[in-house]
């Protein structure tokens, strides 16, 4: 039997910018890691695509939700989102419900304080206590050191849907600007980890 080989879609964030947003040269919402994970993955031989979604300044989550959905997901895919991006996926699975390879979340945003509004209509909704069922994993990256709403974020999905927690130092919100690298090797390796065969 041919083994199938798994694609990767990720979900980028929300910058503040707009008139940053909005120039391919200067925007780094779908950069930081990205590219450098794509290309590794890529050479793996997974397919990997980066949607952009509609004005991610002020996220409209039926929006994100028709973009997104002109990907294909299926029982190989590996989610990835990152802050505001990571609340979406959790947002979208847990109304979809559809089975998924891998949940791997990156400073996730989804737990709304109020602290940024323009995120709020993107993630005010409950979380679905159920979302470990829907995939056969779910990773979540942290800095503790980052915003307390990504922190705590971070500690309701571990304690409340099971989530294995990977924390590193020195990464802050994930960015190019706090990494101070593209080079992401501890998300390759999630990625890969138990990905063929399983």
């Amino acid at each position: 039997m041919k083994e199938r080989n798994p694609s990767c879609i990720i979900v980028h964030g929300c910058p503040s910018d707009v008139e940053k947003a909005m120039n391919s040269k200067t925007r780094t919402y779908d950069k930081h890691w990205m590219p450098w994970i794509k290309k590794q993955l890529e050479e793996e031989g997974i397919k990997v695509f980066v949607p952009l979604m509609p004005e991610p300044w002020k996220p409209d989550y039926s929006e994100w939700k028709a973009a997104f959905e002109k990907n294909k997901v299926d029982e190989e895919t590996i989610l990835i989102g990152h802050s505001g991006g990571a609340g979406f996926l959790v947002r979208w699975l847990g109304e979809i419900k559809k089975r998924v390879k891998k949940l791997i979340l990156i400073a996730p945003y989804i737990l709304d304080s109020g602290v940024d509004p323009e995120l709020r209509e993107l993630v005010s909704f409950k979380p679905d206590l159920k979302l470990k069922g829907y995939c056969k994993e779910i990773i979540v990256f942290i800095d503790k050191k980052d915003d307390k709403d990504i922190v705590r974020s971070a500690n309701y999905l571990e304690e409340k849907m099971g989530a294995k927690v990977v924390e590193l130092k020195n990464h802050g919100h994930f960015t190019l600007e706090d990494m101070k690298t593209e080079k992401f090797p501890e998300l390759f390796n999630e990625i890969l980890m138990n990905t063929r065969g399983d």
